[in-house]
């Protein structure tokens, strides 16, 4: 794997990270589970990946996304945010908020709409994105950053909208291997020698019962490897407490639970991106890649309505967005201009099966909604859950 080479500097950052997560392992009695891993390399205070300062977002970090790549994908989302705020209340939620860039863009265009929330909390653990996304709310919708705030914690209780983009795949899974002799935990020890490795033991509690039911309903086959995100399943569930009237609109890469655990994807879903590149090596330089698996929307859906939320939608990006009119707001700029031709561009990306429409997907969970939500009124999948 030939991969651009860090500064000493970002060395540096990375083999302390390295040095904490040894000191866990060695805390742990030699071995941790890959979800705790995860949760170091992302999430470490001062070290991980979303807790330091390196730039993650756009041409200049790791990856792109979508909100970076064109304002019509706010100003289409703050279609749906509009309508969900309109029947519960105006409030806003988002967490996981990136550059800031999608902050600026629903709240510039739910003001066109004249639909602007009393507030919009944004929800994000890394000091340093908090205050990129301020300079980003300053310098491009400074008339509004009044009604934002910052929160270090979900709400006790909440009712409007809530948006979450690219927020679940970054939450810790386990890793799970189905064995002739039983089902594994994949984790992870240190050896001295050749750095972080695999090794595995027998699953158990949670665990073990998710993976049961998996196997059981997807039949399969002795050696296959694949993740189990227990936190995103709690995370969907805590709203049930939480939730008073509202939605959570989340969007984010991944299949129902069937084409996740499908036969032909026998390791699994993870993947590591580090300067524009993807590769599936969770150990390389932790602290300055990004680390993710795909979700399994089944799992969020069934935790969700295990705690009394309704499913009220799923379907592609490309097909949400098409729904929310995102081509009707293209067709405002005049054609065949600059500003056209890069946006037509951009929103192809978004759109087309083969770039993020597809695997990209949306759903909405939520509760004291009646009318049909916008974003899946053609193309709902629900049924596929």
């Amino acid at each position: 794997m030939s991969l651009p080479a860090p500064s000493p500097e970002a060395l540096a950052h990375s083999q302390s990270l390295i040095a904490a997560i040894k000191r866990e392992i060695e805390a742990d009695g030699g071995s941790i589970s890959f979800a705790r891993y995860m949760e170091m390399a992302l999430y470490q205070p001062g070290l991980g990946y979303y807790s330091a300062g390196a730039r993650k977002f756009g041409a200049a970090g790791d990856f792109v996304t979508a909100p970076e790549m064109t304002a019509f994908f706010g100003r289409a989302l703050a279609r749906q945010v509009a309508q969900v705020i309109a029947v519960s209340a105006p409030h806003v939620i988002e967490v996981g908020a990136g550059s800031g860039r999608l902050a600026a863009d629903l709240l510039l265009e739910l003001e066109r709409l004249g639909v602007l929330p009393e507030r919009y909390d944004i929800l994000d653990l890394s000091a340093d994105l908090r205050e990129r996304q301020q300079a980003t709310l300053v310098a491009t919708a400074p008339h509004l950053l009044e009604r934002v705030r910052w929160v270090d914690r979900l709400p006790e209780e909440f009712s409007g909208a809530l948006i979450a983009n690219e927020l679940l795949d970054a939450m810790p899974a386990h890793i799970v291997a189905w064995r002739e002799d039983g089902i594994f935990e994949r984790c992870v020890s240190f050896d001295p020698v050749t750095g972080f490795t695999w090794n595995e033991r027998r699953a158990t509690g949670a665990l073990l019962a998710a993976a049961e039911e998996i196997g059981r309903q997807c039949s399969l086959p002795p050696g296959y490897e694949s993740e189990i995100a227990l936190a995103t399943r709690a995370w969907a569930a805590e709203w049930g407490h939480r939730l008073q009237c509202g939605a959570l609109i989340l969007l984010d890469y991944g299949f129902p639970r069937r084409e996740f655990y499908h036969q032909q994807r026998g390791r699994g879903t993870l993947m590591c991106h580090y300067r524009h590149y993807a590769h599936p090596d969770p150990f390389y330089l932790p602290g300055l890649q990004d680390v993710t698996v795909h979700v399994d929307f089944t799992a969020i859906i069934a935790a969700a309505d295990a705690a009394g939320l309704d499913l009220l939608g799923y379907a592609s990006q490309g097909q949400f967005l098409l729904n929310c009119g995102i081509l009707d707001l293209l067709a405002t700029l005049p054609a065949d201009t600059p500003d056209y031709i890069r946006a037509t561009s951009s929103i192809n990306k978004l759109l087309l099966p083969h770039e993020m429409g597809e695997l990209f997907k949306v759903i909405a969970i939520g509760r004291g909604i009646e009318a049909p939500l916008i974003g899946f009124s053609h193309g709902d999948q629900s049924r596929r859950l």
